[in-house]
């Protein structure tokens, strides 16, 4: 399994796309993708279809266009899950591209552990 190495905070999301790769012998496919996570350097995409390790693979946002390549792509229960590595040119920020289901699961947490500890003082004070 993937060691974690991410420097970054993953931001769940989810958004229909249509990616486009070329595969080692340089022959365009594309298919539909589910955008599942993004970070500034990178997402992860779930498909139906395996694509190859290492692929430059890229898709559309209406103000931008991402491109990086494929650093895994591992079969799960319910479809494929292929990591991109964004490339050089490319990075992610809210300003640029904001999937339509965005989840921040940093500031989730701290919101709800917020709630949770006035809560235990203010039932402590009773």
């Amino acid at each position: 399994m993937d060691q974690e190495r991410r420097s970054e905070a993953r931001m769940l999301c989810a958004d229909m796309l249509e990616v486009r790769w070329k595969d080692h012998f340089g022959k365009q496919t594309k298919a539909t993708a589910l955008l599942e996570d993004i970070s500034p350097s990178g997402a992860c995409l779930q498909m139906e279809t395996s694509v190859p390790l290492g692929a430059e693979i890229g898709w559309d946002s209406p103000k931008q266009f991402f491109s990086g390549y494929v650093r895994y792509c591992v079969y799960r229960e319910i479809g494929y899950f292929v990591g991109v590595e964004f490339g050089e040119a490319t990075r992610w920020s809210k300003r640029t591209y904001t999937p339509p289901h965005l989840l921040d699961l940093e500031k989730f947490v701290s919101k709800k552990e917020g709630r949770g500890s006035s809560t235990a003082r203010g039932t402590s004070r009773e």
